[in-house]
């Protein structure tokens, strides 16, 4: 009977850990279609910006209500609603960049490209060779609070070349990020899938949006 447990302990833990990828990949998925759709919404009804304030007040209580709730079923039910609302919120951007730029449309297009092979690229390398890149959590938080601070600077300050380093060290910092979280929910220090999804959400958002940053100031055609 030992013998057949501590067999079956390892067993359960890859199982756990399976089931929680899938899951976290299946609602990271409906999420990131769900933003979509909204940002395609906001742009459709031209929606206009909306105030940094606003969107950090909506942002950290969503949030704030998903991880309250992150282990019951109002945990889907927010985690819908945070990524809706950060859909939302995009949409005005997209729609800056479509009026803005000439090759907007392509901009974006590329934006979303480099996203997706980034993500998938860090995501395969993660899963594949099941490296543990916890070492990188207190880093990546330190980081991700310097980039926030000094993006917060450049937006009321309007320095503009903070603001391209700022989306540099963002696209860098949420390459780890996903390093990070797939590391952390392949070892098992990640357990809940709406946790997980939201982490992932995030680097992905900031991702997308930090590299649209870039190619608008290097690539735009006015």
């Amino acid at each position: 009977m030992r013998l057949n447990t501590a067999i079956s302990r390892p067993e359960a833990s890859i199982l756990a850990t399976n089931k929680v990828l899938r899951n976290t990949y299946l609602l990271l998925s409906m999420t990131l279609m769900f933003s979509a759709m909204t940002a395609g919404a906001a742009m459709v009804l031209d929606l206009p910006h909306i105030s940094p304030i606003i969107t950090l007040v909506g942002y950290f209580g969503l949030l704030f209500l998903t991880t309250k709730f992150s282990n019951s079923s109002l945990g889907l039910v927010f985690v819908f609603a945070l990524t809706g609302f950060m859909g939302l919120t995009l949409g005005p951007i997209l729609t800056m960049y479509v009026k803005a730029f000439s090759n907007g449309h392509e901009l974006i297009m590329t934006a979303l490209g480099g996203t997706g092979i980034i993500f998938l690229g860090l995501s395969g390398y993660a899963l594949t060779t099941r490296k543990d890149f916890s070492f990188m959590g207190g880093f990546l938080m330190v980081g991700v609070l310097v980039a926030f601070l000094a993006g917060l600077g450049a937006m009321f300050f309007s320095i503009p070349g903070l603001s391209l380093a700022v989306s540099a060290m963002f696209i860098l910092l949420m390459s780890g990020m996903i390093l990070f979280q797939t590391s952390e929910i392949i070892h098992g220090g990640e357990t809940n899938y709406i946790l997980a999804t939201v982490s992932l959400y995030v680097s992905i958002y900031n991702l997308f949006l930090s590299l649209l940053q870039l190619l608008g100031v290097f690539s735009g055609e006015d």
